[in-house]
Order: C-alpha cells, then structure tokens, then sequence
C-alpha cells in the first residue's frame, strides 16, 4: 500500500544523471518538477573518474550539505539508479525514489566491452562496474522504474552502435534492456516509448515522475 506525502512534507528532489553525462541533461526534467512544486537539486558528478563507493561519498556529502534536516526525493538517469542505491547513509532522510532506464541487474553492453581498452579508458572505473549488479544495495527507498522502449533513435548513437548486440526480440531502448531494468520490491513499473539517451524529455515519463513523487504509484 502506498500514502501520499504529508501536506507540508518538502522534499528535497535530488537529480541524478547518467555516466558521461552532466546535470544539464536533467535540466528539463528538474523545470517540469519546479513547475509542479518540487523544489530540486543537481551537480555534476565526475561519474568517468571514479568507482561507485567514492562516487557515492562524494555524492552523500553533498546532498547532505544541500538538503540538511529536509527529507529527500530522488529521480535518476541511467546510472544515477544504480548511484542512488549506494547512498544509504543514516544522515539522509529518502522519502520516494524514480528510476528511468536503470541497468539495475547490471548492464549486459557493459559487461561484452568491460575488458576493451577503450571502454574502460572513456566509461572509467563505474562504467566497468555495471557489467555486474549482483552485489548492489537495494534502493533506500520505496522505488518506482521507468523503462524505455525506443530500440533506435538518431538522437541515441547508443542505439545504433551498441545497441545492435542486443539478441532479436529482446526489448531495449537501444542501451538498457528492459529486463535489466527490473528489481524486487518496486512500488511501480512502467514501458514508455522513449529512447534511453533523452528519456528524461518525454512528456509521459515526466508525467509519471509527478505522479509517483506525490502519490507513491503510476
């Protein structure tokens, strides 16, 4: 069973964008939240430098610094999914959590390049993690997924470089599959027609962001 937020419960919505990708690729998705009430938070973090525990130090400190006493919200991109269930620190008060296109059971592209040089020069040590997500955490909070179902796209290379070493029939938005997306214990789940790259910018995954942030379901 879910609740609705508290009337004067205002959370922090914290953003979390993707590997070799910037808060400015969030930027649309924290305009429609402030648009509809939330007050949010992003930063770049250097997602090609580091593993996930430093990163998730470094990214604990900060929204510890920003949110201070106020519960906090989430919304991640990619990677920033697999972030978030690294900050499980008992100084942060999560409250609601929304995954788009997580490689929550690992990535299967990450784990057929992670030996290649320059895989691993570009995608840095995080990058090499994602080829396995079976000793990962689980969310620090009630968690809902947002999958993507656009295999090809122009504005996605992903999904027509890598995005063919998927096997026929499988459902993918040309970087994650959906299958990978999945994890025990989610609150809601959902398929979009959206491409992984710019799913932050479909009207429906936004629409259901709101939804889930303020009613806990689809």
């Amino acid at each position: 069973m879910t609740t609705a937020l508290a009337p004067d419960a205002k959370p922090l919505v914290v953003l979390l964008h993707g590997l070799a990708r910037g808060q400015g690729s969030m930027a649309g998705m924290a305009a429609h939240l402030r648009r509809h009430g939330f007050e949010t938070w992003s930063r770049t973090y250097p997602s090609r430098q580091h593993g996930l525990a430093e990163l998730a130090q470094q990214t604990t400190a900060w929204i510890l610094d920003a949110a201070r006493d106020r519960p906090v919200c989430a919304v991640t991109h990619s990677m920033g999914g697999v972030l978030v269930r690294h900050l499980h620190d008992p100084r942060l008060s999560w409250q609601r959590i929304v995954m788009l296109a997580p490689p929550n059971r690992g990535s299967a592209l990450a784990a057929g390049l992670a030996a290649r040089p320059m895989f691993r020069w570009f995608y840095g040590p995080a990058g090499v993690e994602l080829a396995d997500g079976s000793a990962w955490p689980p969310p620090p909070a009630p968690f809902a997924v947002i999958a993507g179902t656009r295999k090809l796209a122009l504005t996605n290379p992903t999904s027509w470089t890598m995005g063919r070493r998927f096997a026929e029939g499988t459902a993918h938005d040309g970087t994650v599959a959906v299958d990978e997306t999945k994890l025990d214990g989610m609150a809601a789940f959902a398929e979009v027609d959206a491409t992984h790259t710019w799913m932050m910018r479909s009207p429906e995954v936004q629409r259901l962001v709101v939804r889930y942030l303020r009613d806990g379901q689809f």
